[in-house]
């Protein structure tokens, strides 16, 4: 073989992504890392700008975002810990999109999940630690889980829109916290922050040994796994993702398109209720205000910037948790509100939205040059 021939042949091996049929064969999946990367950057750069205006190095911004995020070893503790609640709400929004529904009440699951695993933990105290922790977990994913089929129920039976009625459903549930934390089970002795009582130090789930990180991070990554799983590589994610795919055709094929989204729904909210019972189980030990953390809203951020994908919310969640996490050092060491953490998940989340017009239109990744 001469040079002439070789030296092409061997040009397409050394870089793939030059070959036309390389890029229309993966040209989606790069899509999927490339697009919302670029997303996440034009928000840190607006972010950093926003910063400026305020006489701060952008450059300090985000060393000190780092460090606080995955600096130290107590910072990775104190992200992942963040990430847990994030990757199970982050499934509340990411199942139903499967359908084309956009749920965004996985904020209300969380509050209901934890409320009801409280109750059961506080009803069950003479029973074994193990017991009463499975039953929280049990009792916070129907709470969450019937949650969120109310959502689904009323968009099969009575047309109303899901995003709408989830979004509504949120401030139902916060205003059934309030009511029974400072009602009928508050704790004489929470005088200061209206509480439920104690689920007691023994039902907690405590730490995966040898870190400080609760095992709330390991239901995470099981259910994101297992979510995949269904979805992609069962006949029911199949049929789930025809039905979103067009729901005329599924209906024509015999479909069961209310089950799906009845079933769905219900998934989805066992996660963000699982996550309720975590923060209730391994954070704070009893139900109160500070359950409403806004972890389900940035759920939401991390399913969009995720493309919808199981498996992918959980390093989105990561990188989102220690975002969060950095707004205490941010606030020390640069004197920005803790607050300003939200004004950057604000960003990403519009530069997110912006970027779903970019999809399909990169000339380039189609393999046309």
């Amino acid at each position: 073989m001469t040079s002439e021939v070789a030296d092409p042949a061997e040009a397409v091996a050394v870089a793939p992504s030059a070959d036309p049929g390389f890029l229309q064969r993966h040209g989606a999946t790069i899509e999927y890392i490339l697009i919302p990367g670029a997303a996440l950057a034009g928000a840190l750069v607006v972010f950093g700008i926003f910063v400026a205006l305020f006489g701060k190095n952008p450059l300090d911004l985000y060393f000190y975002m780092y460090q606080g995020a995955f600096g130290t070893w107590f910072s990775w503790q104190n992200t992942l810990t963040r990430a847990a609640p994030l990757i199970l709400t982050a499934l509340c929004t990411a199942l139903p999109a499967q359908l084309g529904m956009v749920i965004i009440g996985g904020e209300g699951a969380l509050l209901i999940g934890a409320l009801s695993a409280t109750s059961i933990a506080l009803t069950v105290q003479w029973a074994p630690p193990l017991a009463v922790q499975l039953a929280m977990a049990a009792a916070g994913m129907v709470g969450g889980g019937l949650w969120i089929l109310l959502s689904g129920g009323l968009r099969q039976y009575r047309g109303v829109n899901e995003t709408i009625s989830s979004l509504l459903l949120v401030y139902i549930a916060l205003a059934i916290l309030n009511h029974l934390v400072e009602g009928a089970m508050r704790d004489p002795a929470s005088l200061n922050k209206p509480s439920t009582y104690e689920i007691g130090a023994a039902n907690m789930i405590g730490s995966i040994p040898g870190t400080d990180v609760h095992w709330g991070l390991v239901f995470g990554l099981v259910a994101a796994i297992a979510s995949y799983i269904l979805i992609y590589h069962t006949t029911f994610g199949f049929a789930a993702r025809v039905a979103g795919g067009n729901v005329r055709a599924a209906k024509i094929v015999g479909l069961s398109v209310g089950k799906l989204i009845l079933t769905i729904c219900f998934l989805a909210g066992a996660c963000a209720g699982l996550a309720g019972m975590v923060e209730v189980a391994a954070v704070q030990g009893r139900t109160n205000a500070n359950l409403a953390a806004g972890y389900g809203f940035t759920g939401i951020l991390v399913a969009f910037l995720s493309r919808q994908n199981p498996l992918a919310i959980i390093p989105v969640a990561i990188l989102l948790g220690g975002i969060s996490a950095s707004g205490g050092l941010l606030q020390r060491r640069l004197g920005l509100p803790d607050a300003s953490v939200q004004v950057l998940q604000g960003i990403i989340f519009v530069f997110v939205l912006a970027s779903d017009a970019v999809y399909g239109r990169i000339g380039f990744l189609k393999g046309k040059s």
